[in-house]
């Protein structure tokens, strides 16, 4: 018999972080804490940590909608994949709310969760005012990232151009590896001549140009960009297998970026990531503005799924983003995350 508390925190950013969709100075989570007779004095804990007007299962009703779900897993006594597939966010709480119980802070036997190696990341450089952006690429650079993600579509496309034109004059493409994500912010019209004008930078991939739910431009952008294109918003709400399928064929993106909050929990994430290795697609990590319960876990699943010679950056770098974190079991040295053991 399980037993089951939800507990709903409001943490706050230490800076604004802005996209193109708006600026967050707050963030919401949902933690559920998950004990049974069976496993006496220990707890299990995992975040819902839903994005208001991104994920599917956002709702202003979203803590009853929860709490009805813990009720029909207590009542089961497990995880009905067929009922939660469009609740992510409450999925990836619950799973990790479960794997914390039966296995402890080392959700999955890696070297990664016994603190033995890192996963390397990429640096984060939020939207902001030309000069805020040109001093956190610095600092970033200063910190030692040899990938670098910049979020842009806040302010003017030539501003950004500039900033990118000037990591290129001082950093080489072996030196530095630039990523941008527009999250949705270009136009079906504008989005082919900007695609063009990135790719005089050698930017190695661009997260979601266009909004998504507009799969014929997007294909098309897919078949013809000069710079790999991977998906993210586009990946949202798309929950069942067969509908998996058909966008991977569809559109054909050169890779996916998953978040386990947003992309079907922790089975939605290993079964896109199967699905496009089975179509040569690539794909990382990306926490979602997670709690440091959050992280920990998309970590430790991200070493679980891309094994002990991760290569390629992961989105992971958010651990540090808010004044009122919970404790974190993760810390960033470097250009790599590691799991320290601490709680």
């Amino acid at each position: 018999m399980y037993k089951i508390s939800i507990e709903k925190k409001r943490l706050h950013f230490k800076q604004p972080a802005g996209t193109s969709r708006g600026i967050y100075t707050t963030r919401d989570i949902w933690l559920i804490k998950l004990a049974s007779d069976k496993i006496p004095g220990r707890l299990g804990i995992g975040e819902c940590a839903p994005l208001p007007d991104l994920s599917c299962d956002a709702s202003d009703d979203f803590d009853e909608r929860l709490l009805e779900l813990c009720s029909i897993f207590k009542q089961n006594g497990r995880i009905d994949y067929s009922l939660m597939r469009p609740y992510p966010s409450a999925l990836f709480g619950l799973e990790t709310a479960l794997l914390n119980l039966e296995n402890g802070d080392k959700l999955f036997d890696t070297p990664f969760s016994r603190g033995e190696i890192g996963i390397p990341i990429n640096g984060l450089v939020w939207m902001g005012s030309f000069d805020e952006m040109n001093k956190r690429i610095e600092d970033k650079l200063s910190e030692g990232f040899r990938c670098v993600k910049l979020k842009i579509g806040a302010i003017d496309f030539d501003s950004e151009m500039t900033l990118i034109k000037s990591i290129r004059k001082r950093y080489s493409k072996s030196a530095i590896e630039l990523r941008v994500d527009a999250n949705g912010g270009f136009t079906a019209g504008d989005a082919m001549s900007r695609l063009e004008e990135l790719s005089k930078y050698d930017i190695h991939s661009i997260e979601q140009p266009i909004r998504q739910k507009q799969w014929h431009e997007m294909s098309y952008l897919c078949a013809n960009t000069p710079v790999p294109i991977a998906l993210d918003e586009e990946l949202i709400g798309v929950n069942i297998p067969k509908m998996k399928d058909d966008l991977l064929d569809f559109i054909k993106p050169q890779y996916i970026v998953l978040k386990p909050t947003l992309h079907g929990g922790m089975k939605g994430t290993r079964e896109w990531i199967e699905k496009s290795r089975e179509r040569n697609v690539g794909s990382w990590i990306t926490s979602a503005l997670e709690s440091s319960v959050g992280l920990s876990a998309i970590a430790q699943l991200t070493s679980d799924i891309y094994g002990n010679d991760i290569t390629m950056a992961q989105g992971l770098g958010t651990g540090a983003l808010f004044a009122d974190n919970l404790p974190s079991q993760t810390e960033i040295r470097g250009d790599k995350l590691w799991m320290t053991g601490k709680k």
